[in-house]
């Protein structure tokens, strides 16, 4: 119950720390974290009050929040049942930070490197302190496997589209590339490819955020596979 409740407080901050990014981003990671922890200017109380639309988007905000926090929490819980409590809090970090990026790809259809590079960066550092998951020589070329080979597949549509495949989207394959190793990354990415898919055929949409595709699909493999 501890770490359900530790999801869920923090699932309903994801749609804050998502507003947060989309007032002042892209910025350097350092006046990205700057920002997060002072916001900035404030909105008044007199003008909470009588602004209607300040107040129905904090309501929004809410239960998105809630909703957030519900998945989260339940998630957390599943790492917990699923794995026990040794090294979880690396692997609830891993969902966490996963769950965060794909709330802001929807928002800003953007991946900050302040997320992506830190995800990547333990990656690398769980598979040498555990090996768990990947070893750390599977690590660093699933990590290779990531960024290279979508950014070549990308140059085939560029011609059509030059945001086809954008650098976030390199960056966090790379990221979960890390984590993964090689043979599970391709699972994700076929994953994230169908749920994609189905998610552009059901809304009638050519295009989209990627990141909630392979965010999803990571956490399915995590838990399938390991």
């Amino acid at each position: 119950m501890v770490y359900a409740l530790a999801g869920f407080v923090f699932g309903i901050f994801i749609p804050y720390i998502s507003r947060r990014f989309a007032k002042f981003m892209p910025a350097t990671m350092a006046y990205a974290l700057y920002r997060i922890v002072c916001p900035g200017k404030k909105v008044s109380a007199e003008k909470r009050r009588n602004n209607w639309h300040y107040a129905k988007m904090i309501s929004q905000y809410r239960w998105r929040g809630v909703m957030w926090g519900i998945l989260t929490a339940a998630l957390s819980y599943g790492v917990f049942y699923e794995w026990g409590s040794p090294l979880i809090w690396w692997k609830l970090v891993f969902i966490w930070i996963l769950l965060l990026l794909a709330e802001i790809d929807i928002r800003m259809l953007l991946l900050p490197d302040i997320l992506t590079v830190p995800l990547l960066l333990l990656g690398f550092t769980f598979s040498a302190f555990s090996g768990l998951w990947a070893m750390p020589y599977d690590s660093a070329l699933g990590a290779l496997f990531g960024y290279f080979v979508p950014a070549l597949i990308s140059l085939f549509f560029v011609w059509k589209n030059k945001d086809a495949f954008g650098g976030g989207d390199v960056k966090l394959l790379a990221a979960v590339g890390a984590w993964f190793g090689v043979e599970k990354l391709l699972y994700a990415i076929i994953g994230a490819c169908v749920l994609f898919a189905l998610y552009a055929v059901i809304m009638r949409k050519r295009q989209g955020a990627f990141g909630p595709a392979l965010s999803a699909a990571a956490i399915a493999v995590a838990f399938y596979y390991f």
